[in-house]
């Protein structure tokens, strides 16, 4: 099973997927951000203290198809977080024909994945419109990556104060819907 968990900043999605991967013995976090300032070298530091030292981890800020493909296995959960931030690499990044190559190569790859794989990402379209071209590109392209995503994952969150809200298919198990306390994502 697939699953899209979305929310705004700090909603507590990155900690609900961590849950769920939680109650699997092989878990691989792939890993998308880059420390390109101190700040966010910071937050990734956060995320690497809260996961589980026998997870494996993956550092891939491109080739995301790929790396899915090399460690997803049927008994396994594959996390990946965040796809905002593989948009962003995407996007901003040196080479202009990735954007399109890569998002192609992830939904081509998703729906043949064994396991479980995870995916987090943040919805930042439910605000107005930005004003400048590259930001209003970054959203409209986050949005049409979720509806893909969607479409091919059997369950999708949006998570809100720490409370997953059910878009498509069942709730998260094992009663992960109740409220993520003392994890501040």
């Amino acid at each position: 099973m697939h699953s899209l968990i979305l929310g705004g900043a700090r909603s507590g999605k990155s900690a609900l997927a961590e849950r769920i991967a939680g109650d699997y013995a092989d878990v691989v976090y792939i890993a998308t951000g880059q420390a390109g300032d101190a700040e966010m070298a910071a937050r990734i530091d956060h995320h690497r203290a809260r996961r589980p030292a026998h997870w494996g981890c993956i550092e891939e800020p491109i080739a995301l198809a790929a790396a899915l493909r090399a460690q997803a296995a049927p008994q396994r959960c594959v996390l990946v977080d965040c796809l905002t931030l593989w948009l962003s690499n995407l996007l901003f990044g040196a080479d202009p024909a990735a954007f399109e190559r890569e998002r192609a190569a992830l939904l081509e790859a998703l729906p043949g994945l064994p396991g479980r794989v995870l995916l987090v990402s943040n919805e930042v379209g439910l605000g107005v419109v930005p004003m400048g071209e590259v930001s209003r590109r970054y959203v409209d392209e986050a949005g049409r990556l979720h509806q893909a995503l969607g479409a091919l994952c059997g369950q999708v969150w949006f998570v809100a104060a720490g409370l997953p809200w059910v878009l498509k298919g069942a709730p998260p198990a094992l009663g992960e819907a109740r409220v993520i306390e003392g994890v501040a994502e």
